[in-house]
């Protein structure tokens, strides 16, 4: 049995960082092992021109060590009244490597997404010519559609007329949660890619409603059935290049989960690599780990992969992870995969 894994550093295609004393609390947890990482821009207000992921940037540099090597990797919140030039600008620039499309209401902080599509398709044209990634939330936020069909809906409602309208638009259907949105990628060209969570290859929907409502594995998009989980482990195993490791690791402080209206987000920075580890080895496909953490996104993103190197072991004890965290602006769960880790990124 294998017991020792080294692998390129991975990267984090879709996380969560928050702002002020939330972000000081948890950028540390994904510098620790993450490379890169795809910085989602859904703050208060959120981060929608050039100068926003500027300033935002340098908080995130502020708030780690000064000998890091994490890169944040900035994204613009797509809005009706984005500007493309503004855009094309920041791009251009290499200060925005994505733009995220919410649609509004879809998620946290999500209320400034899109409603109405044509009125973003200037922005998608200048995208696509450009060669900047769309990186999409895929769901439908209609009240009449079920949570559980929602990115099903999407893809037929919004993510494919929207391909067909915009030749070229490099998208990424960011924490894919179904066996549609695999089978959907992997139906189109080179120009569509997917990012899988952590939580999602290791829970169905039955941990957050069996046996009691369990706030802390409530995500949105939530949870699906067993085969939608199978799925995602066949597709995130496979070693096919259009499906990358995006954690969307999200904290809320307890407060925030553990009450009527519980925030969505599922907080994995710490552990996660563990977690990947445990999975790939269930499923017979440790030497894929590398391509689905460390090599697939640098690729779809145009990036060469990371230089540095991060080692696995597997020990014959449990590795012990923090229940909870500590942050100024509250104490924060961290994810419990509900089994014994025995890999742990070695110091």
């Amino acid at each position: 049995m294998t017991d020792r894994l080294t692998i390129r550093q991975p990267d984090d295609w879709h996380l969560h960082l928050r702002d002020g004393a939330m972000l000081t609390g948890v950028a540390p947890h994904t510098a620790r092992h993450f490379r890169r990482a795809i910085i989602m821009p859904n703050l208060v207000p959120p981060v929608v021109r050039g100068d926003d992921a500027r300033s935002y940037r340098q908080r995130i540099m502020a708030a780690l060590p000064a000998d890091t090597t994490f890169e944040p990797l900035m994204t613009l919140y797509l809005t009706e009244n984005t500007d493309p030039d503004d855009v094309a600008a920041a791009a251009e620039s290499g200060l925005v490597s994505a733009v995220k499309l919410y649609p509004a209401g879809a998620t946290t902080n999500s209320d400034s997404g899109v409603r109405n599509f044509d009125k973003v398709r200037p922005v998608l044209e200048t995208m696509a010519r450009i060669g900047l990634p769309l990186c999409v939330h895929g769901e439908v936020t209609d009240s009449d559609i079920d949570i559980f069909d929602r990115e099903a809906v999407f893809i037929e409602r919004v993510l494919d007329p929207v391909l067909r309208s915009v030749p070229g638009l490099r998208v990424v259907m960011e924490h894919v949660t179904t066996k549609d949105g695999i089978d959907y990628v992997r139906s189109q060209n080179k120009d569509m890619a997917a990012t899988i969570t952590t939580h999602h290859l290791i829970i169905n929907r039955n941990h957050i409603l069996a046996g009691g409502i369990r706030p802390h594995y409530y995500c949105l998009p939530v949870a699906k059935r067993e085969n939608h989980r199978l799925a995602l482990r066949e597709a995130a195993t496979s070693g096919d290049s259009r499906f990358f490791l995006g954690t969307d690791s999200a904290p809320h402080s307890d407060p925030t989960k553990e009450t009527a209206c519980g925030c969505a987000g599922i907080f994995t920075a710490p552990n996660t690599m563990s977690c990947l580890a445990h999975v790939f080895e269930e499923e017979g496909a440790l030497d894929r780990l590398e391509a689905f953490t460390s090599l697939n996104g640098p690729a779809f993103y145009r990036v060469e992969p990371n230089a540095t190197t991060l080692t696995l072991v597997r020990g014959s004890e449990p590795v012990i992870y923090p229940d909870k965290i500590e942050t100024g602006d509250g104490t924060v769960t961290v994810f419990d995969c509900g089994f014994n880790l025995y890999w742990r990124v070695e110091d």
